[in-house]
């Protein structure tokens, strides 16, 4: 989910101020209210980009109650541009993990956020253009070394997160996931590219442990049920 003035928009590319209203394209649900497509939907686990603290757009904590009313319903993981310590308490504060992003946060924010709140932060490594999208000097270039990192912190998983793809069902490239999986000892999820539900049981045989799935489920190539039983539960059924 991503949201913006309280409402639940849909990404595409990354270019943010190009999103729109989820309901004006989803065949799943006929709202852009958070808590009404989480009932709907029934998610076990929402990850929530707080779109107006990751722009600085509107008034501070615009979007916090309807993302507490969420975390009430579903497993809530809340990226909204941690860049400090303070912004992690505000996010635990709503939402039961925080996501510190390459794009704003600090080396030094996460190593003291993972020992702070163990197995609650996760970590994003977000990409855009093909390059590393990050303010902290201190932070690699190459993906690899920022696993290498990250892998003594007690985080609770990684993200890689490709802007480019993100809302174009334009697939990833496995052998670079399946390199990053084997020089992280963390779970690896992915975020951006799923074009249906074979891209999913092929992410789970190069061994990402999760995918950031928006549109393919508002598009219906993907089923809901997926996000309640799993992969394994639908291979069964099938």
């Amino acid at each position: 989910m991503d949201i913006f003035n309280r409402n639940v928009v849909l990404a595409k590319g990354g270019v943010r101020e190009n999103y729109r209203h989820v309901s004006d394209s989803s065949t799943v649900c006929r709202t852009s209210i958070p808590l009404e497509i989480v009932e709907a939907l029934r998610p076990r686990e929402v990850y929530i980009a707080d779109l107006n603290t990751l722009q600085g757009k509107g008034p501070l904590d615009i979007n916090a109650k309807v993302i507490r009313e969420v975390s009430l319903k579903a497993d809530t993981m809340l990226d909204f541009g941690v860049s400090c310590l303070g912004d992690v308490d505000r996010a635990l504060s709503i939402a039961g993990t925080a996501v510190i992003g390459t794009e704003t946060g600090k080396l030094s924010v996460i190593r003291d956020a993972v020992y702070r709140y163990p197995g609650r932060i996760s970590v994003s490594i977000d990409v855009k253009y093909g390059k590393l999208l990050k303010q902290d000097p201190e932070i690699p270039e190459d993906p690899f070394e920022i696993v290498k990192l990250l892998n003594d912190l007690p985080l609770k998983d990684l993200i890689f997160l490709d802007l480019d793809r993100v809302g174009t069902a334009s697939g990833f490239d496995p052998g670079f996931l399946h390199k990053l999986t084997e020089s992280s000892v963390h779970d690896v999820l992915l975020a951006g590219g799923v074009r249906g539900l074979e891209d999913l049981f092929a992410l789970e045989g190069i061994g990402i442990k999760g995918a950031l799935v928006a549109t393919a489920i508002h598009s219906g190539v993907v089923p809901l049920e997926v996000m309640n039983l799993g992969l394994e539960q639908i291979k069964k059924d099938d």
